[in-house]
């Protein structure tokens, strides 16, 4: 992750749909944080394209906590998505990539605590992969222990309190791709994850097409389905 965070076009295109979010939907005055930060490459994109957020890490592997302090330059707490170490209401806004469906993580759990963190009018932001019927080696190898539907997604938010819920999915272009590599040739249990290194070429042709996609959902074209679910939600 630390190496492919800062080049790999599924990390690029996630941060900048991220930062689209949060730059529509702000929140609540105060620092933004990062729950679930890994080695801290999205924090250092919050540090240069929203410096005024003053964001704050946390991530639950000590190793990669300090990893994500130094490339990030923020500060970031080692500790755990189901009791978050912040008092209640410090932060107007928050983050979440691909943690709520880890195993390590209890949803409703986590959910609550990110309400309780958050300011009122704070804003959540929260990337989940989509499709149990998706589920395939790689989300052995990254730790997922479930993914979700939108609409499933927007249940679980509305139970733990949040208002305003909109989703959205997003590499919708790219899901019959996906569907092929985990489904086909990547079925086997063996497998490795999808997070690597992929020819300049390639990387750079999927990252094109997941910035069409981006475009269009930036002018209210949404996609029907797709690997991940963007979700945002307010701490009314």
């Amino acid at each position: 992750m630390d190496t492919a965070e800062d080049g790999m076009w599924w990390y690029r295109a996630a941060h900048a749909r991220v930062l689209d979010a949060l730059r529509r939907r702000p929140g609540a005055r105060g620092p933004l944080l990062d729950a679930g930060c890994g080695t801290g490459g999205m924090l250092r994109r919050f540090g240069a394209e929203l410096p005024d957020s003053a964001p704050v890490g946390l991530e639950y592997v000590p190793e990669a906590a300090r990893r994500a302090a130094t490339k990030s330059g923020r500060p970031v707490a080692a500790g755990d998505a189901n009791r978050l170490p912040f008092p209640d209401a410090s932060f107007g806004a928050a983050v979440s990539i691909d943690v709520i469906s880890h195993a390590g993580v209890e949803p409703a759990r986590a959910l609550a605590e990110l309400h309780r963190v958050l300011r009122p009018g704070g804003t959540l932001v929260l990337n989940l992969p989509a499709y149990e019927w998706l589920t395939s080696a790689h989300d052995i190898r990254v730790h997922n222990a479930r993914r979700f539907t939108r609409s499933g997604a927007t249940r679980l938010l509305q139970a733990a309190g949040f208002a305003e819920v909109e989703g959205r999915y997003w590499n919708g272009l790219l899901l019959p791709l996906m569907v092929l590599q985990r489904k086909v040739l990547q079925r086997r249990p063996d497998a490795p994850s999808d997070v690597t290194d992929f020819p300049p070429w390639i990387d750079a042709s999927l990252h094109a097409v997941s910035e069409v996609e981006r475009w269009l959902g930036l002018r209210g074209v949404p996609m029907p389905g797709g690997g991940s679910i963007l979700i945002l939600a307010t701490r009314p």
